[in-house]
């Protein structure tokens, strides 16, 4: 089954309707759901043969949607802006491309107030937990540690929370534990990515890729280094996280794919 081509879907009423192996949580205000979309279909639901489930609609994360489902996989921060962005048209690549061009209407818009608020909510973040922790395979891309800042369960399983990131910037990925099952044939690769950083709260062992600036560029006083990648068991399932993936160029990059290749088989429990 190829994955569902819609940015959301319907709750679907119990297992026997669901043929879809991941339930996938994509897309916010800086992260098109459209890119990750058509990125994990080839990488995952195409290569693979994983099929998934794609939705931008957080309140579908809850334990009835998980039920049947055998990988969970995030690709969004922890916002929503329910009062719409201000007028700040700065994530419409569209209006970007042509040089930003004055904004006009008429009538004019009624002025808006850009405010963000958090999505998830106690019972998903248990949800989440219950839901790993039972035996479900988890894979965590690039801003999902936005996440971890809004539900002590959701960090739990996770394992981090974000502490920001510099402007978009060429650096490159190390694979700092080549012995492990998910960097299998990696090689150390360079993107031009948003360089995430977090606070990474579980034992340095289970860490296997790093991000490193090159050129000595520090964000804060974080240093020119941050986590890249971490993965372990975590009850009676498995847990994988990687940071790129800001854009779709990110998700294709070679070496990325076989990461995301080799994850997903060591979180479902499959050989690689």
């Amino acid at each position: 089954m190829a994955a569902l081509a819609g940015a959301a879907l319907a709750p679907l009423p119990g297992k026997a309707a669901r043929k879809a192996t991941a339930f996938a949580l994509i897309g916010d205000r800086y992260h098109n759901s459209d890119y990750i979309r058509v990125g994990l279909t080839r990488t995952i639901a195409k290569e693979l043969g994983v099929s998934i489930d794609f939705t931008d609609e957080t309140s579908l994360l809850n334990a009835e949607t998980l039920d049947g489902y055998k990988v969970l996989i995030v690709l969004r921060d922890g916002m929503i802006w329910p009062d719409g962005y201000g007028g700040d048209e700065s994530t419409n690549a569209a209006w970007v491309a042509t040089g930003r061009p004055k904004l006009v209407f008429d009538p004019p818009l009624p002025a808006g107030r850009a405010r963000s608020e958090f999505w998830m909510k106690p019972e998903q973040g248990k949800a989440v937990r219950q839901f790993v922790d039972a035996g479900g395979a988890a894979l965590f891309l690039h801003n999902t540690t936005h996440v971890g800042l809004t539900d002590p369960d959701f960090r739990h399983v996770l394992g981090a929370a974000y502490t920001g990131h510099p402007p978009i910037r060429t650096f490159k990925v190390k694979v700092t534990n080549p012995d492990h099952p998910i960097t299998q044939g990696v090689k150390d690769f360079v993107v031009t990515d948003e360089q995430h950083y977090m606070t990474y709260d579980k034992d340095p062992k289970f860490l296997f890729l790093q991000t490193v600036n090159e050129d000595g560029l520090t964000y804060q006083s974080y240093g020119s280094t941050a986590p890249g990648g971490w993965a372990y068991d975590y009850g009676k399932g498995r847990v994988c996280y990687m940071s790129p993936g800001h854009m779709l160029s990110d998700l294709w990059n070679p070496e990325y794919v076989k990461l995301q290749h080799n994850a997903v088989r060591w979180i479902m429990r499959q050989k690689t």
